[in-house]
């Protein structure tokens, strides 16, 4: 019963985690956005402490129940581990602790933290690295079957799935995830929770804790009779059947080792209770340990009745075709812009916050309807989001990222507020422009900048009828990037959006 209960509980979980960065509709953050926020990294650097402390406690009472329900990295290795222990009759056997190894990784994990190195912090956060592997790996393949049930659907003239772009949004980000996998699914294959007790810094941190909790996985000496069953299904390997002993730290409480048992030598019990049983002081009977056991299993791992229904998705808005002088500009690839500072998203308050508190999970650039926000590909803040123009630009009216960030990268923001935070100024190039290069009159930044930054003024100044370019007012633009998209010229834009070190009010 508790492996039944523990196995729904973490399938349950894992779905709903994974649609949250499948989904590029921004319907289920509403409902199960809150999953991300219980994440054990993503809520101590949002500064969360009621999670913290709920994690922290629930560690000292049930052993590491979040590394076997809760993270999703770990339930996608018990995925595999499942798959690649099939026809093996000896799957797993005990090894000792790395605790060397542990400790140290988690050492140099709180020194990249507090430097700010982004880059080393993401490639070992738990969380994370299962963002980067649903994003980059995943939620492509999900797209393509969503374009695939629109195409189906458009032939029976129904309109209930739209069109999507699916495109790479990060080579050097795409490599990581796909290379994440791949060790992945060796470790996990081979030795299961390997990578848990041995790399994760999460998993070292929360088993430092689980040797304190109340209730244990523990042999009982008397029944046990050494046969090693039990330590053949442990994929956390901490089962030693020869000395009767099993390493806390390391038990992800799966509760494997229960159903195998045949003498009924384990047990999940409260510690005081083990120790009464063994020095003799109480022995109950069987059946009464059985119930026991059942009725805590129910009070440790309770759920809450998800429920709701998913919105229905919504017509996708056709893509703005810019015009010049009557006809459409030229046809050909833009090129991304060099900007001498990068733009993160409003809310992040500054590129220093985003350096020291997002955990390049992905799960902004999943959720962001304008495909503005994209994987860095700086040494100090590799994965982490920035923002770029050549697929769209920021909408006032979008707050998404901000919804969605578990890590308090980006803060959340109203609408309003979103309209009056400065992240990035407009840069004309007058090299580029088009009324300079082809002599035709324009004026597409102007008429789509949404706080009226940009005002076109005679190129001539003493002939007010030469044709118009455009001045950029920098105290009342924001940097949504409107101008920069919307801007014909090509292959670079005439005018682009410089990021600001720190965001400011205007």
């Amino acid at each position: 019963m508790l492996r039944k209960i523990r196995l729904t509980a973490a399938i349950v979980c894992f779905v709903l985690i994974t649609l949250l960065f499948l989904d590029f509709t921004g319907t289920l953050h509403g409902w199960f956005g809150w999953l991300a926020k219980i994440q054990f990294l993503p809520a101590v650097l949002a500064l969360n402490v009621g999670v913290v402390l709920f994690l922290v406690l629930l560690t000292l009472a049930f052993g590491r129940i979040y590394c076997s329900v809760i993270c999703p990295l770990g339930v996608f290795q018990d995925v595999i581990a499942r798959v690649g222990r099939r026809g093996k009759k000896l799957p797993y056997s005990y090894s000792p602790a790395l605790s060397w190894l542990r400790y140290g990784i988690l050492a140099v994990f709180i020194l990249a933290l507090v430097a700010g190195i982004g880059s080393l912090v993401a490639l070992l956060a738990p969380y994370s690295a299962y963002g980067r592997i649903a994003n980059n790996l995943f939620q492509p393949l999900w797209m393509w079957g969503n374009n695939l049930l629109a195409y189906l659907a458009e032939r029976v003239e129904s309109y209930a799935f739209y069109e999507v772009d699916v495109w790479m949004k990060s080579l050097p980000t795409f490599l990581i995830a796909l290379a994440t996998t791949v060790v992945l699914i060796v470790l996990a294959w081979r030795n299961g929770r390997t990578y848990c007790n041995t790399i994760c810094p999460v998993g070292t941190v929360l088993g430092f804790i689980s040797r304190f909790s109340l209730y244990r996985i523990t042999i009982d000496t008397d029944k046990c009779n050494g046969c090693g069953l039990c330590a053949r299904q442990c994929k956390a390997a901490c089962i030693d059947s020869k000395e009767h002993k099993v390493d806390g730290s390391r038990c992800v409480a799966c509760m494997n080792c229960l159903e195998v048992c045949r003498k009924d030598a384990l047990r999940y019990a409260p510690v005081w209770k083990t120790k009464k049983q063994a020095t003799g002081e109480e022995q109950p009977a069987p059946e009464d340990k059985t119930n026991l056991s059942r009725r805590r299993a129910l009070s440790a791992t309770g759920l809450v009745v998800l429920g709701g229904t998913l919105k229905a998705q919504e017509k996708k808005v056709e893509e703005v075709i810019m015009k010049r002088d009557g006809g459409l500009a030229p046809i050909k690839e833009r090129k991304e812009t060099e900007r001498l500072t990068a733009i993160v998203p409003p809310g992040a308050q500054s590129i220093q916050n985003m350096r020291h508190h997002c955990t390049a999970c992905q799960l902004c650039i999943s959720a962001c309807p304008n495909h503005v926000l994209r994987p860095s590909g700086g040494l100090m803040t590799l994965m982490q989001p920035e923002m770029s123009y050549e697929r769209g630009y920021c909408r006032p009216e979008c707050t998404k990222c901000s919804e969605v960030c578990p890590a308090g990268a980006i803060t959340l923001i109203t609408k309003a507020d979103k309209s009056s935070v400065q992240i990035g100024h407009a840069v004309w190039v007058k090299a580029n422009c088009i009324p300079l290069t082809d002599g035709v009159e324009c004026g597409n930044c102007s008429r789509h900048c949404p706080t009226n930054a940009i005002e076109m003024v005679a190129s001539d100044p003493d002939d007010p009828k030469s044709l118009k370019i455009p001045v950029v007012n920098t105290e009342r633009c924001i940097g949504c990037g409107a101008c920069e998209n919307l801007c014909p010229s090509r292959p670079f834009t005439a005018i682009y959006v410089e990021g600001h070190e720190r965001h400011r009010i205007i």
